[in-house]
């Protein structure tokens, strides 16, 4: 049988924690913040977990 290949985007985009919950970043962090609220912008510094539905399909992608 061939090796199971990760998909490098989900690799460089993931990182599995200790606990086993999968940490990702958050969207709309780029540029053009000055419009966003500063509630808005303080809570997008927060870290991010894959939600329970989605764990399974990244994994599958990490291959852990």
């Amino acid at each position: 049988m061939p090796k199971m290949k990760s998909v490098k985007g989900a690799v460089k985009r993931f990182r599995v924690k200790k606990s086993g919950k999968i940490k990702r970043g958050s969207a709309y962090r780029s540029h053009i913040l000055t419009k966003v609220d500063g509630k808005h912008h303080r809570q997008m510094r927060k870290p991010k977990y894959v939600s329970k539905a989605d764990i399974d399909h990244i994994r599958i992608m990490i291959v852990l």
